[in-house]
């Protein structure tokens, strides 16, 4: 499955299965301009793990491994993963609302799924 990666406050970059990432609904964004197909609010990290992450850099190696972790005991996750295969044959466009692109639950979920 081909898995990209957006900002949800980005400009559309490309048309695919889109699906939020983020427990909670992003600031400033209607729902109708998301044009989600998919909002993936208990696969995305615990309101305890994402207030401790902070987005802070310098704890995201620990957020990754903390997050894995939720991932690996979230009943949902199996689910989620089966939406997203009936969607193989167009991409998957994960969006999420961290102003950071490379430290963040979107691309740790990502490389997760590569192993799916």
């Amino acid at each position: 499955m081909k898995v990209t990666l957006e900002r949800i406050y980005q400009k559309p970059q490309a048309s695919g299965f889109r699906v939020l990432v983020d427990r909670v609904w992003p600031r400033g964004i209607s729902k109708v301009n998301a044009a989600l197909d998919l909002w993936a609010k208990t696969i995305a990290p615990s309101t305890e793990l994402r207030k401790w992450f902070g987005h802070d850099p310098e704890k995201y190696p620990e957020f990754k491994k903390r997050y894995l972790a939720e991932l690996a005991a979230n009943p949902d996750l199996p689910d989620f993963i089966k939406t997203l295969k009936q969607h193989e044959q167009e991409p998957v466009i994960m969006l999420y609302g961290a102003k950071d692109e490379t430290h963040n639950q979107a691309v740790a979920l990502s490389e997760l799924l590569k192993t799916k």
